[in-house]
């Protein structure tokens, strides 16, 4: 284990302040802006991209310095988005034919 001194999860701090941005910008972006509804979802898209990058880098830690020079965990990753996929799948589903 390593002898951690330090008191305030800076980086904690930084990523949450960009979450709350990212998503502020995304809340405006659907209701304060005048862009077509294409645009507005490419925008909200490519800023839930950006937040779930900064979400598992910061918070999840994917990139752990502790593990044989920054080892990431492709098989947890790949379980994650294909759990995140049947949940989706049977929501659109679920949503589409009304059960």
């Amino acid at each position: 284990m390593s002898n951690q001194t330090k008191r305030i999860p800076t980086q904690h701090i930084i990523g949450f302040v960009l979450s709350l941005v990212l998503t502020i910008i995304a809340a405006w972006t659907a209701v304060g802006s005048d862009l077509s509804t294409n645009w507005i979802i490419t925008i909200i898209m490519a800023l839930a991209i950006i937040q779930a990058g900064i979400q598992l880098v910061m918070f999840m830690h994917i990139v752990e310095p502790e593990s044989q020079n920054g080892h990431i965990p492709w098989n947890m990753m790949f379980h994650g988005f294909v759990a995140a996929a049947i949940v989706v799948a049977g929501s659109l589903f679920v949503m589409v034919y009304g059960f």
